[in-house]
């Protein structure tokens, strides 16, 4: 399980967040091209290990639990770093943890229920646009100058901040269907007659 060429790849992804922070630091236009690479390199990851299960039918529990943490980990690390060296603006940073946070917590709530929260169609595409954005950002200065790489970064943000917002909606829309429906209410009202302590019959005392 641990060895197969998806989780290898999603492995992978997770090693390489330390090895892209580190390469901030790097001086000049080559330190953004090396993170540049590294951050895209683990993004382009991210689309073959799924592909690469699903062809192959090596779906398992341990690559679903990891690889939201592995994209997590590597978006998390590089806006950080971004807004650190206040290469993106911190707004449309904030909104995009944010809604990975809320999204976690929703996981785990409806995990508890045994409800699956399956990714939909704008959310996939709401991770892509911000991939690029975060790679244009990264590269910033040092990528062609026909690229408008910063300007490209800078409004691409912005729009997955947008998406982030719906796609975060429309989840935490779920959770709250799942928490206060009727499933819930029944399971709540079960709960509250469990803990009910059951009177034991009084005994009739009959005099001799």
């Amino acid at each position: 399980m641990l060895t197969n060429p998806p989780n290898l790849l999603t492995g992978a992804r997770i090693l390489a967040v330390p090895a892209m922070v580190a390469a901030f630091w790097l001086p000049g236009g080559f330190g953004k091209l090396v993170t540049c690479a590294i951050f895209t390199i683990a993004a382009v990851t991210d689309y073959f290990d799924g592909y690469l299960a699903r062809s192959w039918s090596m779906q398992s529990p341990f690559g679903r639990m990891l690889d939201p943490i592995a994209d997590k980990l590597l978006v998390g690390a590089a806006i950080l770093m971004l807004v650190h060296f206040d290469r993106a603006p911190i707004l449309p940073a904030l909104v995009i943890l944010c809604r990975e946070i809320l999204v976690s917590g929703l996981r785990e709530f409806l995990a508890e229920a045994q409800v699956g929260l399956p990714v939909s169609r704008l959310a996939k595409w709401k991770t892509a646009v911000q991939m690029v954005a975060i790679g244009f950002l990264i590269a910033g200065s040092a990528a062609p100058w026909w690229l408008y790489a910063e300007h490209v970064g800078y409004y691409g943000l912005w729009f997955a901040a947008g998406l982030t917002c719906v796609t975060g909606f429309d989840y935490l829309l779920v959770g709250l269907r799942h928490s206060t429906g009727p499933r819930a209410q029944a399971e709540s009202a079960g709960t509250r007659a469990a803990a009910v302590p059951v009177a034991s019959p009084a005994r009739t005392v009959r005099g001799p």
